[in-house]
């Protein structure tokens, strides 16, 4: 049976099997098999698809919800991702898109989120619907900045991207229920929690997190995994300091 859903999205935006295999740098026959044979392809050519498409991976081939999300034991751990650029930017949207009640976000800089016009919308969206919103940032200037920033090999300009990420976040300044702090904290984990859902992306040392494994992870009644999570996000908050703007980076400088 042919992929409609993806033979709809080249049609809406005028692309061609040839326009699209060029873009993703793949040969226009695979790009045939896709819509004709409803093959998958590979996660990594997927994202990168989706992303020109505008679409949603999983929408354009819902067995990529498969292929590597395995499943364990624990009704708390919903998929497990070998590596965060495993997953669209997309799915991180669309998990804040479920949120009632909050939505936080606890990372270093967390950069490559900012630049989703997506998310940008969804959390103006979010917040005109009263949903509690909470930003956390790693202080430029903090040691565990300096540290991470040397683990992984790209020094001084990790504090830069925690400062164009936040420039980047201009907008969500004064919104409402929307919150920002700065954290000195080693972080072992980058969380995004949307409700009772979240995504933990590890951390290793001498690797970016885009390269570390995620899980995806619910909270059930009984459960402890989700709450040892969601605590360790109300520990830094509780120990990190407010700011109002993009340019207020003051403090927290160990």
């Amino acid at each position: 049976m042919p992929n409609q859903r993806l033979r709809a999205a080249l049609a809406a935006g005028g692309w061609t099997y040839a326009t699209l295999a060029k873009t993703v740098g793949i040969d226009p026959k695979s790009v045939e098999r896709w819509v004709n044979l409803n093959r998958t392809p590979r996660r990594t050519t997927a994202a990168l698809a989706a992303e020109v498409l505008g679409e949603s991976a999983y929408a354009l081939w819902p067995a990529l919800r498969e292929t590597r999300a395995a499943r364990a034991n624990s009704p708390e751990l919903v998929a497990f991702y070998e590596r965060r650029s495993d997953l669209p930017v997309s799915a991180f949207v669309d998990l804040m898109v479920q949120a009632r009640e909050r939505i936080d976000v606890l990372v270093y800089s967390g950069f490559w989120l900012t630049e989703d016009a997506a998310f940008h919308r969804v959390v103006g969206e979010k917040s005109a619907a009263g949903v509690q919103i909470r930003f956390l940032l790693g202080s430029p200037g903090s040691d565990a900045v300096a540290v991470r920033g040397a683990d992984e090999g790209i020094g001084a300009a990790l504090a830069g991207k925690i400062q164009n990420a936040l420039v980047n976040y201009r907008s969500f300044f004064g919104l409402p229920g929307v919150e920002f702090r700065l954290h000195a904290t080693t972080l072992y984990n980058s969380i995004y929690r949307a409700d009772d859902e979240m995504f933990a992306n590890g951390h290793l040392y001498g690797m970016g997190a885009y390269l570390a494994p995620v899980l995806h992870l619910q909270r059930v009644s009984g459960g402890r995994m989700f709450d040892s999570y969601a605590e360790s996000i109300e520990r830094v908050w509780e120990a990190a300091r407010p700011i109002s703007s993009p340019t207020d980076l003051g403090g927290l400088q160990t």
